[in-house]
């Protein structure tokens, strides 16, 4: 891992497909700004509030990873969306990676809880950005929506400062824990995260070769709902 730009962090990769035409004409559209950083900042918030954040549907397969996965299908998780930003802000000239750590997350959804077994989530995806001499961490999973419906800060991004998971939420209960980095990566090591994720998380990914999750017919914005639901009527007593 180097700590200053390679020429891997503004080329495409089978999984970082920085040359999609659909990459590219994001990276038109939203790259807005008169510096690197100003665009930087800019594609961060179109990535974080265009796409959903759905832990339900993930699919390990190199399609369902792929970052134009996302643009075509209008979500995705923290990783997927991770790998999109990297791709757009390398097709606009301006170097990234993909970073990971594992996290415990201490507000998901009963059904997701039930399934993994645990709050760990592990390789959990962030993008690095290299902005005005320096890595800058962009966090772009929750959108800001889903934020709002769960009273969560969203994570904010100036280019300057590193864009990380709070610890707590607005409520001041414990939200998130990082627990272990991983190191940021110029291509997604998806073999890796495919098997720390079948030793991991049993009953969660799909029987067989299947690389798909059980939760995906499940709907994660009516399960949000349900459980926001609940608390406001906990709270209410």
């Amino acid at each position: 891992m180097s700590e200053t730009p390679s020429a891997a962090t503004l080329v495409a990769t089978p999984l970082i497909d920085a040359d999609h035409p659909a990459v590219q004409a994001f990276a038109r559209t939203h790259a807005q700004g008169r510096t690197e950083r100003e665009r930087a900042v800019a594609l961060t918030y179109a990535v974080r509030d265009g796409f959903r954040y759905d832990p339900y549907r993930i699919d390990l397969s190199p399609e369902g990873m792929r970052a134009s996965s996302v643009l075509a299908q209008g979500y995705g998780w923290c990783v997927p969306k991770a790998a999109l930003l990297a791709a757009v802000c390398r097709a606009a000239g301006i170097p990234a990676r993909v970073g990971f750590a594992d996290v415990r997350n201490h507000l998901s959804t009963e059904r997701m809880r039930q399934t993994m077994k645990t709050d760990l989530f592990i390789w959990h995806g962030y993008t690095d950005i290299w902005l005005d001499g320096a890595w800058r961490k962009a966090t772009p999973a929750f959108n800001l929506s889903l934020c709002e419906k769960l009273g969560l800060h969203p994570l904010e991004f100036d280019g300057e400062h590193d864009s990380l998971y709070h610890e707590l939420d607005q409520a001041g209960q414990r939200h998130m824990e990082y627990v272990r980095q991983r190191g940021s990566f110029d291509d997604m090591p998806l073999a890796q995260i495919v098997a720390d994720f079948r030793a991991t998380y049993s009953g969660w990914l799909s029987e067989g070769d299947g690389l798909g999750s059980h939760l995906a017919s499940s709907d994660f914005q009516a399960d949000v709902a349900q459980e926001v639901g609940a608390a406001q009527k906990k709270m209410n007593r």
